[in-house]
């Protein structure tokens, strides 16, 4: 089974606006159900999950009423990664828990393709963790604590990551029960933690796109506008 993640769960307005990003209309329909439709239109996607804050829960479920493939929606908490762990507690157990998928996305991310929703099922055929991402296409340097810089990795190797981020639970679930353990536990992303706690499971990539943008600053949503139009 193919479980689709919708991480729904900020409160900020770094936008300007008088309410959180994912629901803020573009193109006639507000972002969070944007990817609710994306994921449902996937004929290979058999639930959808929204982790939403939980002074949001009513409104979150008002968007995915239309949308039969919305089985659970479900408060996250103070960081991301409590909201990945809600996910996972869902399933963690149930029948059938080994041959669960899960593809973890936030939900700002609206215009994510069917392409990458297939590939990163695909992958997760033969591969316990999936992360997609495109070419970095500015040189990227590391720097130390007075700014100097340190070492310049070559372009050539690095990728700015997107989501979705691709697990079978098992396997995501086991990496979280293994971080939270270290009393130094800090994550911004879920293949970060498989990364670091279980090094031995190879994280494949899949190839994203630059249509596949995070929604974060004003002009970001004038582009989303256009690129969503131009898919009606």
């Amino acid at each position: 089974m193919n479980v689709a993640v919708l991480l729904a769960g900020g409160s900020g307005k770094r936008m300007g606006g008088s309410e959180p990003k994912q629901f803020i209309q573009v193109a006639g329909r507000t972002i969070l159900e944007h990817s609710i439709r994306a994921f449902s239109q996937h004929p290979k996607i058999d639930e959808i999950v929204i982790v939403s804050h939980p002074d949001f829960i009513d409104r979150s479920s008002d968007i995915a009423r239309p949308y039969p493939k919305v089985r659970h929606i479900v408060p996250g908490g103070k960081e991301r990664y409590d909201s990945s762990l809600a996910a996972i507690g869902i399933y963690r157990g149930c029948d059938g828990a080994s041959a669960i998928n899960l593809l973890i996305h936030d939900c700002v991310r609206c215009l994510v393709s069917q392409r990458i929703i297939g590939d990163c099922i695909a992958a997760l055929e033969h591969f316990q963790a999936v992360d997609v991402a495109i070419p970095a296409t500015d040189t990227i340097c590391e720097v130390d604590a007075e700014g100097n810089i340190v070492r310049i990795p070559p372009r050539s190797s690095l990728r700015n990551v997107q989501t979705p981020q691709g697990f079978r639970l098992d396997t995501i679930d086991r990496a979280y029960n293994i971080g939270l353990q270290d009393p130094d536990f800090v994550t911004t992303d879920d293949c970060g933690v498989v990364h670091r706690y279980l090094p031995d499971v190879q994280i494949r990539v899949v190839a994203g796109e630059p249509t596949n943008i995070k929604i974060t600053y004003p002009e970001d949503l004038i582009l989303a506008e256009k690129m969503l139009q131009a898919n009606f």
